[in-house]
């Protein structure tokens, strides 16, 4: 018998792993003793060693000439049928390791790995650092040597993002550090690496920012081409707004890039491999050339396949522009062939007609570097059907639809009035501080000041003035007042007369953050907007793209339902579904507003600017625009199933960015003053006739009642009225006015909006009393207010009112 607490019963028998321990009692059974932690550590780590040897055994060193190999990527129109294949090769010619210059491999080991020379290649911390985040789910991060750089470069073609993937990554870096010399790793990253634009490798990349060979490169482009290594989306100086119209625009990335490239050489001199006195001589940023589109996609097809590349790489999750480019994709795109060909017939024609580059008017030349741009969308989903990016994708680079820099000029107004019936304007009566908790819904019968040179105030009724205490008197076209003395005109008219003075005091008294908020709801981007604090900024000094006014128009005909322009429904990679669009509108605005809206524009199209955008049977709203100085002209308009824009401007494509610049357009196509009611909406005409044809002429909606009458006689700060009648609001004709305002009939007396009446072939100034359409009210480049409080100032304000083709409209 054994004593209390002892083992009971015969000796256990002897296990090869004692545990829980047999000969202990309680919680000493449970700790392990020091021989079994040593077996199990020597188990472990030898099983480690086993498994690393075997990996570093199995896996080879990278051949240079074999990675990131292409394959095609095919798309295909919305029908169906294949538009183009492109792909297939790499962008990337090999180049000896004595062709690269010194001061491109210096300026690498600057930027990215100071210790290159040195090290074995791998960085321990980096790759912990790499496997701790994936293992939590977030995104896999690059080697962080030049070394493992080249090797996940290398290894491109397998777009696993596993773990598995990491270590062989691992060590295929640790058996390159130590059998491969470090000039071969160098001359290997460099080929392989991607800069941008398209371009693998160093030579490729001086082919592509600097149309020269890789071993002219001087330090300092070597320097700037170093720094598009970290991310060409953002370091490319050129921009990728496109891809991210915030914080990858030309101004940022130019900004972004030049600070990177003076930091990389500073480093350099640090460093010891560039002397201050060569320092001393780079001190002027190395612009490169502007970036050249696929040569072998000509035509409209170029442009398309860049905006299904860039919808790719915003919607694909883990997409990049390296995977994309490596090829295998699939890609079911939203263009119609027939609308493609249709608009780009339509543009043609205007240009084949009009447009003569020689042509020199008062010693000169106007119609040199004219552009156009359009983009047709579907207003139910938001599908892009058609663009006009360009004459050729393989001559001029910027996709016109999708990224111009011109000003949309009194195509805005339209936003103006959405955010006035949606948010209301403020109550003069409680002043600065309570003002905001008061609004006033307006109706579209809502009584605005016309007078030419009338003087803006803030919504309380005082003076607005800017930093510098100056006033601002704004003009309407060719000096232009309406319905005097009392000057009074409703929101409608003032609409379709484009009438500067009364949309200025109307987006003062919403509030100017109301009215960006509007044309956000709408479909309009943060990176789209000018200052938003001056009064100008209602009258359209902001600078979207055609597929984004398009977009936000289609918004107002799907009665408030806002759809994100999209051009690509599907994609493939190798066979493997891995994108597929799904819709996903948004509430922009109460139907009432935005069927309110159409009811407004209607008329601009019925009566106004815009008459000749009119489709016999069927309705179609819109909005014409033009900007100070004539530097762009617009016309935005819909039918119930399709939102078209177009814009003409001339763009002085020059290859240095500093040096681009939009050019006035006084004379050009034999107009003495370019208008939206004329080329573009001719153009718009034209090819909206045939898009809609064999369509069913769907009507609007019947606009419901919506806010109240508010007036202002004399002043133009609104005050409430009585909620206005069903009749008073909304009528689907516009109501009489004082003022002698243009007729629609066909009497052989020139219409006030026809273009076409003695409008081309020579002065161009229509051959009316309503003036030539002179640069009064117009847009400016710097929305800067009047230094006087004299009528008739044109700065800082929007489009043209009035005038021949309408001015602003």
């Amino acid at each position: 018998m054994v004593g209390a607490g002892g083992p009971q019963g015969p000796p256990k028998k002897k296990r090869f792993i004692d545990y829980p321990r047999a000969y202990k009692q309680g919680w000493r059974r449970w700790v392990p003793s020091w021989r079994l932690v040593t077996g199990t550590c020597v188990t472990f780590f030898g099983g480690l060693l086993a498994v690393a040897g075997i990996s570093y055994a199995m896996v080879g060193v990278p051949d240079i000439a074999k990675t990131a190999q292409a394959q095609n990527n095919v798309y295909y129109w919305a029908d169906g049928s294949q538009m183009v294949a492109t792909g297939g090769e790499t962008n990337r010619q090999i180049i000896k390791y004595a062709d690269i210059p010194k001061a491109m491999r210096y300026a690498v080991m600057s930027a990215e790995n100071k210790t290159f020379e040195t090290d074995k290649g791998v960085d321990p911390m980096g790759i912990a650092r790499a496997l701790f985040n994936m293992a939590k789910g977030g995104e896999t991060q690059g080697g962080s040597t030049i070394t493992q750089q080249y090797v996940k470069n290398a290894m491109l073609n397998d777009q696993s993002q596993t773990i598995s993937r990491k270590f062989k990554e691992l060590f295929v870096a640790i058996k390159v550090g130590q059998t491969v010399p470090k000039d071969q790793v160098m001359a290997g990253y460099l080929n392989s690496a991607y800069y941008g634009r398209g371009a693998y490798g160093i030579q490729a990349a001086a082919r592509a920012y600097y149309n020269t060979d890789a071993s002219k490169l001087n330090p300092s482009q070597c320097a700037l081409l170093a720094a598009t290594l970290k991310g060409a989306t953002y370091y490319d100086p050129a921009g990728s707004p496109e891809i991210d119209p915030v914080n990858a625009t030309e101004a940022k990335n130019h900004a972004r890039a030049e600070a990177r490239w003076s930091w990389i050489l500073d480093q350099e001199v640090k460093n010891k491999w560039l002397s201050p006195q060569e320092r001393a001589q780079y001190t002027k940023f190395p612009e490169p050339g502007a970036p050249h589109a696929n040569s072998r996609l000509g035509g409209q097809i170029g442009y398309l396949v860049h905006l299904a590349n860039v919808d790719i790489l915003k919607s694909v999750p883990g997409m990049t522009r390296q995977k994309l480019e490596l090829g295998g994709y699939e890609v079911h795109t939203t263009f119609d062939k027939s609308l493609v060909n249709k608009l780009q017939k339509s543009v043609q024609s205007v240009y084949d007609k009009n447009i003569d580059p020689k042509r020199v008017v008062n010693g000169k030349h106007t119609d040199t570097n004219v552009q156009f741009g359009g983009a047709s969308i579907d207003t139910s989903t938001g599908a892009i059907k058609a663009i006009y990016g360009g004459k050729d994708a393989t001559k001029h680079y910027m996709n016109n639809a999708d990224v111009t820099g011109a000003q949309v000029g009194s195509t805005f107004k339209a936003f103006v009035l959405a955010a006035a019936m949606k948010y209301g304007v403020r109550d003069p009566d409680l002043g600065p501080d309570q003002g905001e908790s008061s609004r006033t819904i307006v109706s579209p019968k809502s009584l605005y000041s016309g007078k030419n040179g009338l003087k803006i105030r803030n919504y309380d009724g005082t003076i607005w003035k800017n930093k510098e205490g100056k006033e601002w008197n704004q003009t309407n076209d060719e000096h232009e007042s309406f319905n005097p003395p009392s000057y009074q005109i409703d929101l409608r008219e003032a609409m379709r007369e484009s009438v500067n003075s009364a949309y200025v005091q109307l987006g003062m008294d919403v509030g100017l953050d109301k009215v960006k908020e509007a044309a956000m709801s709408a479909g309009l981007l943060e990176g789209n907007f000018a200052d938003s604090s001056y009064p100008s900024f209602s009258l359209g000094t902001s600078d979207p793209s055609a597929i984004r006014m398009a977009d936000a128009y289609a918004t107002f005909a799907n009665s408030g339902q806002q759809n994100e322009p999209y051009s690509v429904t599907l994609v493939k990679h190798e066979g493997e579904k891995v994108y597929e669009h799904k819709k996903a509108p948004k509430s922009a605005f109460d139907p009432k507003v935005a069927d309110n809206v159409t009811n407004v524009l209607k008329t601009v199209v019925d009566k106004g600017t815009g008459t000749h955008a009119r489709l016999p049977g069927r309705d179609v709203a819109g909005k014409t625009g033009t900007t100070d100085g004539n530097k762009s002209a617009w016309f935005v308009g819909y039918t119930k199933q399709l939102s078209t824009a177009v814009t003409m401007f001339r763009f002085n494509d020059d290859a240095n960015a500093k040096n681009r610049k939009f050019q006035e357009m006084y004379g050009t196509g034999g107009m003495k003053k370019v208008f939206g009611a004329s080329f573009p909406t001719k153009i718009w005409h034209d090819y909206m006739a045939g898009a809609m044809a064999g369509l069913p002429k769907l009507p609007f909606p019947t606009p419901q009642p919506i806010g109240k009458v508010v007036g202002a006689s004399p002043s133009p700060s609104p005050t409430p009225s009585v909620t206005a009648s069903p009749s008073d609001t909304a009528p689907v004709s516009p109501s009489a006015t004082p003022s002698s305002q243009p007729s629609p009939s066909t009497s052989q007396t020139c219409s006030k909006w026809d273009w076409t009446c003695n409008g081309t072939g020579g002065n161009g100034n229509g051959g009316n009393g309503g003036g030539a359409g002179g640069t009064t009210g117009g847009v400016t480049s710097s929305p800067s207010p009047s230094p006087s409080d004299t009528t008739g100032n044109t700065r800082g304000n929007g489009n043209s009112g009035g005038g021949l083709f309408g001015g602003g409209g």
